[in-house]
Order: structure tokens, then C-alpha cells, then sequence
């Protein structure tokens, strides 16, 4: 691994636009779970595999038990930023990554520091209700049950990409914009079965392209350099030179 780190190390202080493109592995090491691992608690807890849950159409025809599983499992008020999310917000901040592309709905890099954070399938951060758009903050979702309404007693509904439903259409554009004019594409904590978002990939044009993800994907064979080990670890690793310092 550690001549790996050396030629990772080479082409990050070399180039001038790095993007990063990360799934659910990234935040596992902060204890969010991957709910599509399988662990035996959802078929104890809930009558519906998740995939259903939280779909576009449950949503609708069974909001309650959306709810349920929604604060269970996908709100996530004590996670913190872990190793990987801290060093791609200082790669920010020293100028050498320009873009955040993330499947992920947690915050966690932007609480880490980066500013520039394409969530392709939205924030649980965010919430509105269908009838006047008002928008609410995670708390008031957490606390307010079995289903949150609205100060016009409107339906709230999570700003969050569910099954059955297309992704917002400007940030699909500025993930793609960020991609296709990087130099160099590191993706991580993701297997890339997730569709559109693992499409976007097609559109990188740069250099090189470093995959970091537990288990071997079907994308390795198109990637520079891979690396089937912890996404933490291997950002640990990493340094970070700010302009001063090269």
C-alpha cells in the first residue's frame, strides 16, 4: 500500500483540479450505516425492505411508516466528519480539490469545511412542505411525529432524492460541469450501481482516476489506481500541502 500512497500523493500535488466523487462508504466510518448492507435489523423492525421505504410511492400511500424508518435510520444528528471527509475539505482550502460530487444525504462534508458539494440525492437537512414551500430544519422533523405538517397544515417532505424520482436537474449539471474538467478523479465508498449518479463518471476527461472502496467494483478495471481498503485510512495518508508550502 505504500507505494500506492506515493504515486496517490504524486498526482494530488499535481494537479490543479481534483474532484471527488464518494457513495454511502465514506460516511460508514463516521457510524452511519449502509442501509442496503445486510445486518438482519430491518426485516426484525420494519414489515418493508428499505428499498420500498423510501420510495417516491411510499411515501405517499404510507407516510407514517416512512417517517419511522426516515428518523430511524437516515437522520443522523450525532455523526461527525471522520478522516476522509476532514482531508477533502483541507484539500479544498489549500486550492488543489475543486468539487465535492456526493450520493450521500448526511452533511457531513460540509461540516467538515468544504464549500463546494454537489448532493446528488439531496439533505436531510432540508425539508418543505408541498403546499407553501416553508422549509424546516431536521429538528423539527425529528420532533415533530408521527408525521410533520406544516404551519398551513401542509405535508413536510424531506428534500431528499427518493426511489422513483429524477434528480435535480442544476446539480446534475454542476456535478457534470466539475467532473469533466478535472485532471484527476478520486472516487470512493462507493460499488457504482447506483444509477444516474454512478453514470456521471463516463464524463471524466482528465488524467487519472483513483478508486478507494472496501470491495472490488466493476469500475476498477477503468481506474488509474485502486485501493480496496479503508477510505479513512488511506486519506490519513495523505498529506495536504498548502501553496506556502510547495
Amino acid at each position: 500500500m505504500e507505494d500506492k500512497i506515493k504515486i496517490f500523493q504524486k498526482w494530488i500535488d499535481e494537479s490543479s483540479d481534483t474532484v471527488f466523487f464518494g457513495g454511502a462508504g465514506v460516511s460508514t466510518e463516521s457510524g452511519i450505516p449502509d442501509f442496503r448492507s445486510t445486518d438482519g435489523i430491518y426485516s426484525l423492525k420494519y414489515a418493508y425492505p428499505p428499498e420500498q421505504i423510501i420510495s417516491h410511492e411510499f411515501f405517499y400511500s404510507n407516510t407514517e411508516e416512512f417517517y419511522r424508518f426516515y428518523r430511524d435510520k437516515l437522520v443522523t444528528p450525532d455523526a461527525k466528519p471522520n478522516m476522509a471527509h476532514l482531508k477533502l475539505a483541507q484539500l479544498e482550502k489549500a486550492g488543489k480539490l475543486s468539487a465535492v460530487v456526493t450520493q450521500n444525504i448526511d452533511g457531513l462534508h460540509q461540516m467538515a469545511g468544504n464549500k463546494k458539494v454537489f448532493e446528488l440525492h439531496g439533505a436531510v437537512s432540508r425539508n418543505f412542505c408541498l403546499e407553501c414551500g416553508k422549509r424546516y430544519s431536521a429538528d423539527y422533523i425529528m420532533n415533530n411525529t408521527p408525521v410533520p405538517h406544516c404551519s398551513c397544515g401542509g405535508l413536510i417532505k424531506p428534500d431528499v432524492v427518493l426511489y422513483n424520482e429524477g434528480l435535480d436537474d442544476n446539480i446534475v449539471s454542476g456535478a457534470v460541469k466539475a467532473i469533466s474538467s478535472a485532471e484527476l478523479l478520486i472516487v470512493g465508498g462507493t460499488s457504482l450501481v447506483v444509477y444516474p449518479a454512478a453514470g456521471l463518471l463516463r464524463y471524466f476527461r482528465g488524467k487519472h482516476i483513483v478508486l478507494i472502496n472496501k470491495s472490488a467494483t466493476s469500475f476498477d478495471k477503468n481506474a488509474d489506481l485502486v485501493f480496496n481498503e479503508s477510505i479513512g485510512e488511506v486519506f490519513r495518508q495523505i498529506e495536504v500541502k498548502y501553496p506556502d508550502e510547495q
